[in-house]
């Protein structure tokens, strides 16, 4: 303190401490955040996409790389524990079974990886038989489809021949002879297949009938005619026909309508039902009436 009072005393000059302008300003800016972040994220960055940059502008390096990428991914999907290796097939028949084995041609074993198992659902639910369908796999490498097959409930006679049908008119089936399911009811006709539940709904109407039943037939896509034995044909209305085959029922099992020389029973204007006998009915009715003008 002496030293500096004498100096003070004597008038020495001290050195100043402060920055220069040009100094503080730089410091100033390197204080900045941006600044700092940049410093600290930014030129490393930079460093490492110029460094990336230089090892991959080489073709070679850039192959090497690739194939090692591929390595490393081929090595881990086909891991033991992530390969599938036998297709397991429940809730189908052997004919069915067996068109699922063609539609998805899996060569096993596959890594489970590889396997589109929406895909290959969407590929068994196109098969005819095939309602629904459930794809997954299970532990210890089993693909396991779960099959819901579609239940035959119509026999549907068209220009291409005989096909089954489930109740929603889903084609299940081709079908060689009517002999094949003689338990099922049949309807013909064009689009008939369009109309499988309201033909259910009618066959149902028509269970009083019992075998007299033959079978259903759609009348130009617009309407049925039901059916029955000795060639006698209910003539049914476009709309609301299975109150109109219940009107023909309650009558017949009051009147014994059907069990009479009635060919035809018109009911397609509802208001104005039409019966048609037979042929031999009305020979006879003239007949008769001749000889009772005859006898006049």
């Amino acid at each position: 303190m002496r030293a500096l009072k004498k100096r003070i005393s004597r008038g020495d000059s001290m050195a100043d401490p402060a920055p220069s302008r040009l100094k503080y300003r730089l410091q100033r800016w390197m204080l900045t955040p941006g600044i700092r972040f940049g410093l600290k994220f930014g030129v490393p960055l930079c460093l490492c996409l110029a460094a990336t940059g230089a090892f991959l502008a080489d073709v070679g390096r850039r192959d090497m790389l690739r194939d090692s990428a591929a390595s490393l991914v081929a090595a881990i999907e086909e891991r033991p524990e992530f390969m599938v290796n036998v297709m397991a097939i429940d809730g189908a028949g052997d004919s069915v079974a067996q068109d699922v084995r063609e539609v998805v041609p899996l060569r096993f074993p596959v890594s489970s990886f590889d396997l589109d198992l929406a895909q290959i659902r969407i590929q068994i639910e196109e098969l005819a038989p095939v309602k629904s369908a459930d794809v997954r796999i299970r532990p210890g490498g089993v693909l396991q489809v779960d099959i819901k097959e579609r239940t035959p409930a119509l026999v549907w006679r068209s220009h291409e021949g005989l096909a089954l049908l489930d109740e929603s008119g889903a084609h299940v089936a081709e079908l060689g002879r009517r002999a094949m399911h003689p338990d099922l009811p049949l309807i013909a006709g064009k689009s008939a297949d369009l109309m499988a539940e309201e033909a259910l709904q009618l066959i149902a109407t028509a269970r009083p009938l019992g075998e007299r039943l033959r079978g259903l037939v759609r009348i130009g896509e617009r309407r049925w005619d039901l059916v029955l034995d000795r060639g006698q044909r209910i003539m049914l209305p476009r709309d609301k026909p299975i109150q109109a085959l219940e009107r023909v029922i309650v009558v017949s099992e009051v009147q014994d309508l059907l069990e009479r020389d009635v060919a035809v029973v018109d009911m397609r204007i509802a208001a104005r039902p039409t019966v048609r006998m037979t042929k031999n009915a009305v020979e006879n009715w003239w007949r008769i009436r001749a000889l009772n003008e005859g006898g006049f």
